[in-house]
């Protein structure tokens, strides 16, 4: 596989990945709700218009973008795994969405469907192996003087929703690299997109301009109670990774990691359930008119 191939993340995210987001998805959408509908919230999203929901997973975002367009306007949601598409596109049916569709796409390299007013993401865009690629891509895509508005998180250290079960998995289990394993994996990694400079750079290079970022902080609940924590740090994000990739090893040490998990969500309860801080980048960015 060449380097900047996409092919390993997409069949990740279509199985393994897709799997366990559904397991987690009560939690996931309460969680990263919150980060999306504030973006949402200063989008100048006009009825009538066409909006690009980039990475759009189940397709929550979608259907709130295509409430705000009105039933002229259309919420087109794309992804790279075929059942997240499924899923989207069964639920938006159910919902009776006439102005919401979906597609499945390598939004690396393939065709958008442009041209789009906007463009949204919502966690969408760090998991590229060539993001300059895809922000071209998503630029190319949009009317001249269309904007893109993207939520990333910010720096590990200040999301110990997922960090901090991941401090604690690392002195445990041992880390195997992706270049070490035949096992799928998701890409670069939720914080690939946590350093403004380095994000400005790779926007103005896919032709944006104008801009900004928005730092935004709340709490998520990452369980209902202890078991649903735990199992949720033990599945998912870093921490989840280095375990799955390590194997019959990782699985060896999951009483233990367990336990110290416990342990460390022990300070983080209201009542039953378990919370921690989270932060992201609201960016957003247009090409030239």
């Amino acid at each position: 596989m060449a380097d900047n191939s996409n092919d390993i993340p997409i069949e990740a995210w279509n199985t393994v990945l897709f799997d366990k987001f559904v397991r987690f998805r009560r939690v996931l959408t309460a969680g990263l709700e919150e980060h999306g509908d504030v973006a949402l919230r200063h989008s100048a999203y006009l009825a009538g218009e066409r909006v690009l929901d980039v990475g759009c997973g189940f397709g929550d975002t979608t259907l709130t973008i295509a409430n705000m367009l009105g039933p002229q306007g259309q919420a087109v949601g794309v992804d790279c795994a075929a059942n997240f598409i499924a899923s989207a596109t069964r639920e938006a049916a159910e919902a009776g969405a006439a102005n919401a569709s979906f597609f499945v796409a390598d939004v690396q390299s393939e065709n958008l469907r442009g041209p789009y007013d906007h463009a949204f993401a919502r966690f969408g865009t760090m998991f590229f192996n060539m993001p300059g690629a895809a922000l071209r891509n998503i630029a190319r895509a949009l009317k001249p003087g269309g904007d893109l508005t993207m939520v990333v998180w910010r720096k590990r250290e200040d999301n110990p929703w997922i960090h901090d079960a991941e401090q604690v998995v690392r002195e445990m289990v041992p880390v195997v690299a992706h270049e070490d394993t035949d096992q799928v994996h998701c890409g670069p990694g939720p914080f690939s997109m946590a350093g403004p400079d380095m994000v400005s750079d790779m926007m103005r290079a896919g032709g944006f301009q104008g801009i900004s970022f928005e730092r935004y902080d709340c709490e998520i609940c990452i369980g209902e109670d202890m078991d649903e924590a735990v199992a949720f740090a033990m599945a998912l994000g870093p921490a989840g990774e280095i375990i799955r990739l390590a194997g019959a090893e990782g699985e060896r040490l999951r009483p233990q990691v367990s336990e110290a998990l416990r342990a460390l969500f022990a300070t983080r309860r209201r009542g039953d359930s378990v919370w921690a801080g989270s932060s992201s980048w609201i960016v957003r960015a247009r090409v030239q008119g």
